[in-house]
């Protein structure tokens, strides 16, 4: 009896599956697929408190707001995030030039607990754009007890839905269903707990896909149409207090 035929279908199988396996984790995806276009160690001291003291192409929007604030440190190799938004009138707001349509980012973060209910939001900004408020593409959100992923092209940001939305904040008011439901597919929110650990944080894009996922588990993915847009031009860093940041890598896929 031939059983070639068969073991050719295991054969494929077997292929189909380990390439799966493969890049079930989007760290080992974005290694195997993308080309590594940026990355930063830290390992320097900063030159000062202005936009460009933290170097290696970093600037930081809000540090001329405030002058006389320490609001990023590099010490040990670390990134040391200090926000003081009411000195400089703003959260802090760190980004870097990255440039790709899919792609992603890999760091090390670490909530230091230095101040209570730290948070962190990485994202990604494209001045360039026109009709979404300063550009803003699309964020995660950490928060203490929960994470967030958030379409802001398509959803919060585009000046038309902006204005909209503003009247009813404005008036502390709920918004029209139709509003509120068109919002809310622009972003899903997952339960999660925030400790004072390192902990590898990977953001990936692929298509109109966005996923994040922390120590080499997926936490939360999210389909959008604006997580698609074709060039996510600045890699974007805030935070409500205290953070720390290390070892940046930028992906580029596509």
């Amino acid at each position: 009896m031939n059983h070639r035929p068969v073991n050719r279908i295991i054969t494929t199988s077997l292929l189909v599956l380990l390439a799966s396996v493969a890049f079930a984790d989007d760290a080992t995806w974005l290694q195997t697929k993308g080309t590594l276009i940026f990355q930063d160690t830290f390992d320097r001291e900063e030159d000062g408190n202005g936009m460009k003291a933290i170097g290696n192409g970093w600037e930081s929007a809000t540090a001329d707001r405030a002058p006389n604030v320490k609001q990023a440190d590099l010490d040990d190799g670390i990134l040391k995030i200090a926000s003081d938004g009411k000195a400089a009138g703003h959260g802090i707001h760190i980004h870097h030039d990255a440039g790709f349509a899919d792609g992603g980012t890999t760091l090390r973060f670490r909530f230091p607990g230095l101040n209570k209910g730290e948070t962190f939001t990485i994202g990604h900004v494209d001045r360039e754009m026109k009709g979404v408020h300063a550009g803003h593409l699309c964020y995660a959100n950490l928060y203490p007890t929960s994470i967030l992923l958030r379409d802001n092209k398509t959803g919060i940001s585009e000046e038309k839905l902006r204005a909209r939305r503003a009247v009813f904040l404005e008036k502390n008011e709920k918004l029209p269903p139709d509003l509120d439901a068109l919002l809310q597919t622009k972003e899903k929110t997952v339960p999660w707990k925030a400790d004072n650990e390192w902990h590898t944080l990977t953001l990936a894009f692929e298509g109109d896909e966005m996923r994040l996922s922390i120590d080499g588990k997926l936490v939360v993915s999210h389909r959008s149409e604006g997580f698609a847009h074709q060039s996510k031009r600045w890699l974007s860093f805030s935070a409500a207090s205290s953070l720390w940041i290390d070892d940046v890598k930028l992906w580029k896929v596509k």
